[in-house]
């Protein structure tokens, strides 16, 4: 008999690996309609939906391996990181969803939102306030209009599954919808920016990079607090800290 194996787990949703099954449960049933919507609409490999019966979710795991991990170094290929960016890009070339996600949120959502954070952060020391400051600096430059495209919204390396240079299949799509483009292409990136060339390699077109770097400050600054309040670790080598840090 196959072991119960615990992939992720907090408060919000848990995911059960049972050999080639994945059981995603989720409180938030409007999360798994978006994830089950989203994967129906992209244009990109996605894994199979067996069933459903709220408030679980199972789906059939995606052959290869992931990309990488955040706080680790990728041992993917340069061309596997080009793949992953073709990908991207055809995801955001396709027609837009009902529903904007997580790469969506208004400008004015953003700046309210990293205001909040950001007192947070410094009020109870959780970071110093130069760091805070001088990356609520750079995550400005996040902060303007965009063009809608289809965007998965927490498109981490962990998601992305490759397979001799290839995307063999992208996963957790509960954040997608439409939002800023270049949201997705900087959550590849966070915290692997030495393969940012080879995404972009890959995408196919020009893109500002100071928006890049602006998000990694602005995902980063955002994700801390809920990161420690969830049992995760943000303070670890090569983790949303170390990229704070590495914008001093």
């Amino acid at each position: 008999m196959d072991e119960v194996e615990v992939v992720v787990a907090h408060s919000e949703r848990a995911t059960l690996r049972v050999g080639d099954v994945f059981l995603k449960v989720d409180a938030d049933q409007a999360r798994i309609d978006v994830e089950v919507e989203a994967m129906a609409m992209a244009p990109v490999p996605t894994p199979e939906v067996l069933w459903r019966q709220p408030p679980v979710l199972a789906i059939a795991a995606v052959p290869g391996t992931a990309l990488g991990r955040l706080g680790e170094p990728s041992t993917a290929s340069p061309a596997a990181w080009a793949a992953a960016g073709a990908a991207v890009r055809e995801l955001h070339d396709a027609p837009l969803p009902p529903r904007p996600g997580r790469a969506g949120r208004s400008v004015d959502e953003l700046v309210a939102e990293l205001a909040g954070e950001c007192e947070c952060l410094v009020t109870n020391g959780v970071l110093p306030l130069d760091l805070v400051r001088r990356n609520r600096q750079v995550a400005e430059a996040a902060l303007r209009p965009w063009t809608p495209a289809f965007t998965h919204g927490d498109l981490q390396i962990a998601h992305v599954f490759v397979g001799s240079d290839q995307v063999t299949g992208i996963l957790d799509w509960s954040e997608a919808g439409r939002g800023d483009a270049l949201y997705d292409l900087a959550t590849l990136t966070l915290g692997h920016g030495e393969h940012l060339g080879d995404v972009l390699a890959g995408y196919g077109t020009d893109v500002d990079l100071d928006v890049i770097h602006a998000w990694w400050s602005l995902r980063s600054l955002l994700g801390v607090r809920w990161l420690i309040e969830h049992g995760f670790d943000p303070s670890a080598p090569g983790c949303e800290v170390d990229v704070l840090r590495s914008r001093m």
